[in-house]
């Protein structure tokens, strides 16, 4: 096996959405997102059928009618998706796999409230990270994103603490250049 063999990093995260139009509209209105790309659009024949069930792991009668690729920043992107067929509601923290994306902010009482005049819902007020977050001027809150998705801003100003059995540091965003 070669060293190359590893993966080198998360690339994007899917998330799927009633609606791509209103998703996208929150991504970019209380996120800052940018749109890089239409995979796959209204005026495209949409992904269906046993194939597409099985390469994607789809229950049978779903269709993938729009697929988008979105950018927040730095880091991995968003691959949104608008499906058709047998859906369940969006995943909480306590369901098992993926269940929250988490977004780094500078300024974060501005960044919770640009989200939530987007059409986000606060569960909280900002509060402190866990242990390993738990610097000076760290903060943190959940927002629920209008289709249910839940989404993290944070914030850790002083960075993570490590203990003696790290084996790695968690990724942050390039310090931000004064200007």
């Amino acid at each position: 096996m070669t060293s190359n063999a590893l993966p080198r990093g998360i690339q994007h995260i899917g998330v799927t959405v009633p609606d791509l139009d209103a998703a996208t509209r929150f991504f970019v209105d209380g996120l800052g997102a940018k749109i890089a790309y239409d995979g796959l659009t209204e005026k495209d024949p949409a992904r269906e059928g046993a194939e597409v069930e099985h390469q994607l792991g789809l229950p049978s009668g779903a269709a993938i009618h729009r697929q988008r690729m979105i950018v927040i920043g730095e880091g991995p992107s968003l691959e949104v998706f608008e499906i058709s067929g047998p859906q369940r509601e969006a995943a909480g923290l306590a369901d098992i796999g993926l269940n929250h994306i988490a977004l780094y902010c500078d300024d974060l009482p501005g960044s919770l409230e640009r989200l939530v005049a987007a059409g986000g819902t606060a569960l909280s007020e900002i509060h402190g990270n866990s242990r390993h977050e738990d610097s000076p001027g760290n903060g943190s809150v959940y927002v629920k994103a209008p289709w249910g998705m839940l989404i993290e801003l944070q914030t850790i100003p002083a960075g993570h603490y490590y203990g003696d059995d790290s084996q790695a540091e968690v990724w942050m965003p390039s310090p931000r250049e004064q200007g």
